[in-house]
């Protein structure tokens, strides 16, 4: 056994046995819980013996309370920080409007026209789809501000379209936000967007913001509260009266999609393809790759959910084979962030299979796509680290200067 191996089952008997010590449970009772001897326990806290069973890693994460990849993967230098951030949550937090709203004599500005808003939400949701993420942070707060002043300034009968704009707005922000690493503003973000569209009366809106809610949910490793709200939302919209217009479809396949993602968080495998199979046959009856409410929903997302379940299940080899097997061109031009979600989640199975080469390159046509994805994503930084702690430069000469790039090495 390497240096570097050693190492590696230290760091995560130490995160064992501190994990443990937090819950307040002996080594005995957590041997107990999942079902090894107190002297097994013992030496994999000590990094003496490798916990390479899936079920046990299932199970003492579990006991422990903690995420699977906390556990299992190496720790990280600090994300790369999203500048924007602050300036998002200023906007935030501002409340422009409300002293009009509570006395209209008192008008705090004049708002937007609806032409601009419109504009601005379409420029922002193709930057975001783009992952121009910088970009999307310095239009972002201005929107926020606009469509907050707007939604409290308009008249009753422009109410209706201003909260779904309002909606709309922090439909985008909730995404963007949980993309860069900021997912307890992005929850914030995604309730505004939900009692927006309830004020808008607008209850295709309203899953929308079930579908981008269930997604941040899943960030804050709430897998369970992620499925309850769109397994309900699915079921609601199933149950109305529009609900196989296109949109509509697109919107419930998105939803089914949500629940791939927090089922393989679960690592429930069953569950998994149970939402692939009702996702792909929703895919089936549209008939086409679509767009709407920027989900990007069709057959194709489908199958890049199916490539990253299998990469989060630990099936390498069905990762592999799926990716490998997707036609990306048939992608609108604009979805750049699901063209690299593919190179991320293949360069991430080709690690597991020790195929570092490949992996790097995988990683570094993500980056030539978007390498604000590589840059603010937890999971490639992730990845990066693992690869620089067996690094063999003869075989990856560019990982160094990637990781560089991405603010690691």
């Amino acid at each position: 056994m390497d240096a570097r191996r050693d190492t590696a089952l230290e760091e995560i008997g130490q995160r064992i046995a501190r994990a443990r010590r937090r819950r307040g449970l002996s080594q005995s009772v957590l041997a107990g819980l999942i079902g090894r001897s107190e002297s097994w326990l013992s030496q994999v806290e000590r990094g003496q013996r490798a916990v390479d069973s899936h079920s046990v890693i299932t199970a003492l994460c579990e006991s422990l309370n903690m995420a699977v990849k906390d556990l299992i993967i190496a720790k990280t230098d600090a994300m790369t920080h999203y500048s924007a951030a602050s300036t998002v949550r200023r906007a935030m937090m501002d409340y422009d409007g409300l002293s009009s709203l509570i006395d209209p004599r008192r008008a705090e500005g004049s708002p937007e026209s609806l032409t601009w808003l419109r504009h601005e939400i379409r420029q922002v949701n193709r930057l975001y789809q783009a992952t121009r993420y910088d970009e999307v942070g310095k239009r972002l707060p201005g929107l926020i501000i606009a469509t907050e002043l707007g939604s409290r300034q308009a008249s009753a009968r422009q109410q209706r379209i201003y909260q779904t704009l309002r909606s709309l707005t922090y439909h985008c922000a909730a995404t963007t936000l949980r993309r860069v690493g900021e997912p307890d503003l992005a929850w914030l973000a995604a309730d505004r967007s939900m009692a927006a569209a309830e004020e808008a009366g607008r209850p295709l809106l309203a899953a929308v913001s079930a579908y981008r809610l269930g997604y941040v949910f899943v960030r804050l490793r709430e897998p369970d509260k992620a499925l309850r709200l769109v397994l309900r939302t699915a079921e609601a919209l199933r149950r109305s009266a529009r609900h196989s217009d296109p949109q509509s479809l697109s919107v419930l396949g998105a939803l089914h999609l949500v629940a791939v993602t927090a089922a393989a968080a679960r690592h429930d495998q069953a569950a998994v393809s149970a939402f692939l199979s009702q996702a792909r046959h929703v895919a089936e009856r549209l008939g086409e790759d679509r767009n709407d409410f920027w989900t990007a929903f069709g057959p194709t997302n489908v199958t890049i959910h199916e490539v990253s379940a299998a990469v989060e299940s630990g099936n390498a080899r069905q990762a592999v084979t799926r990716g490998e097997s997707i036609d990306l061109g048939v992608l609108g031009p604009g979805l750049v962030g699901r063209r690299a979600q593919v190179h991320l989640d293949l360069a991430r199975a080709y690690t597991v299979q020790r195929k570092d080469a490949a992996s790097v390159n995988m990683l570094l046509e993500a980056e030539r796509l978007s390498p604000e994805l590589v840059r603010y994503g937890a999971r490639p930084r992730e990845l990066l680290t693992q690869l620089l702690k067996r690094e063999h430069r003869a075989s990856t000469p560019q990982l160094r200067a990637l990781a560089m790039r991405a603010g690691i090495a």
